[in-house]
């Protein structure tokens, strides 16, 4: 408090010892009009010297008097009374000592973060980068948020990070003050549902519907609950209307949208027609054969692809590849021992057990 005492005292001096002038107005007196008459005798009398009107020895006496006079003036001028406006003064006083600092102290309130910690320069200096980890990052915003729980750009900074690390117990009441302190959106009740769905291992709750139809009364296109939305549907055993929503999604997503894939992937899910994938060669030779044929030859792929899995354990999309087949060929229980083989092959990996739970989550198959 004692530097704020002393910064704001400083800043008040110097804007008042820099406004204080505005608030004067000097009264000259009446002999400020002397001193050009006596400047104009003296150039008078340089100009009759030089035509020889009057001989240097006059010239110079006259020089001398006029100075005289011109040195008394000049003294008499100085001593002139300042008239100072009072009315003036106090305007530029309020301005200057209150109006100032207050504009400046709101705009920092509004745009800055006067409850972030210190962090001197010596330990910038020392602080290594691989010290500066996401947990430790995570650590330090959580204590900003612990002194100024009213933050809602703090809380939606750090509610979507708690998710994507699994941290779902922090994540889901991250994203409810993240709507809370926010203006509501679609995109945050979509947020905060699907955190309520990853909680629940996958299934669409009732509490996370709600919020998914909030989305989409702001926001009919908002992709995040149009998808859950089929989602919750599939779930319901309406997979035909979980089809419907997510063919519309496809037939006016853009082809970046980074969605796209994941929506291709629930679609062929609920259609159950999407078999592994193939060569080109194999393609051509399915081509020829009867749905029998088709059928076997698939199964002897999925047989080849489990074989080599077993010793090629780190191929996270060899694996998902795997728990597709298994699922379009209707073995659910083949496909969740393959997804348990998965997690156990790759447990010593975490960006690859990040990967394959990503990857199960769009398959339908995280539990």
């Amino acid at each position: 408090m004692s530097l704020w005492f002393m910064l704001a005292l400083m800043t008040a001096v110097a804007v008042f010892a820099v406004l204080w002038p505005l608030g004067r107005q000097v009264k000259r007196g009446p002999a400020a009009s002397e001193t050009v008459v006596y400047q104009d005798q003296l150039a008078e009398v340089t100009r009759d010297a030089d035509s020889g009107l009057i001989g240097p020895v006059e010239a110079e006496a006259a020089r001398i008097e006029i100075s005289r006079r011109l040195l008394a003036a000049a003294t008499s001028e100085e001593g002139g009374t300042l008239a100072v406006s009072k009315s003036w003064r106090r305007a530029v006083s309020i301005v200057a000592l209150a109006g100032l600092p207050l504009l400046a102290a709101g705009l920092y309130l509004q745009i800055g973060s006067p409850w972030l910690p210190d962090f001197p320069f010596a330990a910038r200096q020392q602080m290594k980068p691989q010290d500066a980890s996401i947990e430790r990052l995570i650590a330090r915003v959580q204590e900003i948020l612990e002194k100024n729980p009213k933050d809602g750009r703090g809380w939606s900074v750090l509610a979507p990070v708690l998710l994507k690390l699994g941290r779902v117990d922090e994540a889901v009441p991250a994203f409810r003050n993240a709507l809370a302190y926010n203006a509501e959106t679609a995109g945050r009740h979509a947020d905060l549902g699907e955190a309520l769905t990853v909680a629940a291992n996958g299934v669409v709750t009732a509490e996370a519907k709600a919020e998914f139809d909030r989305a989409l009364v702001l926001d009919p296109n908002e992709s995040k609950a149009r998808y859950f939305t089929g989602v919750a549907l599939e779930q319901d055993g309406q997979p035909a209307k979980a089809a419907d929503i997510w063919r519309g999604m496809l037939e006016k997503a853009p082809a970046d949208a980074p969605w796209r894939s994941l929506v291709q992937e629930a679609l062929a899910r609920v259609s159950g027609n999407r078999p592994p994938a193939l060569s080109a060669d194999q393609m051509s030779m399915a081509k020829g054969m009867d749905a029998a044929g088709r059928s076997a030859m698939i199964e002897s792929m999925v047989e080849r692809l489990a074989d080599r899995l077993k010793t090629n354990k780190d191929d996270v999309e060899g694996w998902l590849r795997l728990v597709r087949a298994y699922m379009v060929l209707g073995e659910k229980d083949k496909a969740n021992a393959a997804r348990d083989d998965a997690r156990q092959a790759v447990s010593g990996n975490s960006e690859h057990l990040r990967q394959l739970n990503d990857g199960l989550k769009g398959l339908g198959i995280d539990g």
